[in-house]
Parts: C-alpha cells; structure tokens; sequence
C-alpha cells in the first residue's frame, strides 16, 4: 500500500475550515482533473460520492463513501469501487502558528492509502497499447502537484483570499 501525507495551515479555526473540507461537492472547482462530483445521500456517515476524474486520454468515475465524521476534526473515506483506497480529511487547532494578523488557525491533513496495482483496468478506458502500469507511472509523479493545487484554492476559499500556501508532505510513496 502507498501512502500520501500532505497537510497546511488555514488561518481559520477547526469550525470554519471543517465545512468547507466535507463540501465534496464543491471541488471541482479546486482541480482541472475533477469534472464533476454527484452525491447520493445527505453528506453525512454512509453518502455516495461519483467523482468523475479526467486526465491525458483517461476518463475514470471514482465512488467514495464516507465512513465516518468527527466534526469539525475528521471525515474518513473509502473507494468502493475498481481500486482499493481509504482516506481522512483531519483539522487539528494550532492556534499557536497563527500569523500576527490572524486570531487562530488549523492545520488540515490530507491522508490517502492505496494501492495503485489493485486497480480493475476494465474500468479505466485506455487507449489501445497504454498499459496501467505506464498511467500509474505517469500519474503518481504529479500527485503532489496535484494536491498542492487543491489545497491552495481550499485554503483561498476558507479564509476569503489567496496566498502563498505552504504544503508539507510528511509522507509519499
């Protein structure tokens, strides 16, 4: 299993960050390769999200379930279909590293676990001769760009403007 560890500070406290973490909905808007999200369900414990993913000559729809929710601290997840992932979304206080201009903040975790072989090539549309292990190749060097991204625009969102975001990596694969 590989493991992604990325987290960042929001200047905002776990109340205000926390909402805008669980609006799954909403993230489209945060990456060019996420088209589309639907949801079945109201969002909490057991909901369905269909996350329609586009990339190079690749076209997938990722269905996540929401395991568990510890507002505002946490919300797990899982894949439930074609690969084997799970994942958290934790904000913890961390009023301490709060700029002087700022009353508190949060640090937000991202965590994936997966593995990339597990995938069901029959649900992927590969072009003619591309293997999955020439995607997975591919694909996994630009994660962490990826996530930088989504992050900076999150973090735009919660506190109302853009800034330099600095993402720390504690763990790749």
């Amino acid at each position: 299993m590989d493991r992604i560890l990325l987290s960042t500070l929001a200047h905002r406290s776990p109340e205000e960050v926390f909402p805008y973490v669980r609006s799954f909905t909403e993230y489209p808007r945060y990456t060019d390769h996420l088209k589309e999200v639907r949801v079945n369900g109201d969002g909490g414990v057991g909901s369905v999200y269909d996350l329609e993913l586009a990339w190079w000559k690749l076209s997938y729809t990722a269905r996540s379930r929401v395991t568990d929710i510890s507002a505002p601290t946490s919300l797990t997840w899982r894949l439930v279909n074609h690969l084997d992932a799970r994942g958290e979304w934790r904000v913890e206080p961390e009023p301490e590293s709060a700029p002087p201009d700022a009353e508190t903040a949060s640090r937000i975790y991202f965590e994936a676990v997966y593995d990339p072989h597990s995938a069901n090539e029959d649900a992927i549309s590969l072009p003619r001769l591309v293997s999955l292990d020439w995607v997975v190749r591919k694909v996994e060097p630009k994660l962490l760009n990826e996530a930088r991204t989504v992050v900076e625009r999150l973090v735009a969102d919660i506190e109302g403007r853009q800034r330099d975001v600095e993402l720390t990596v504690h763990e790749m694969p």
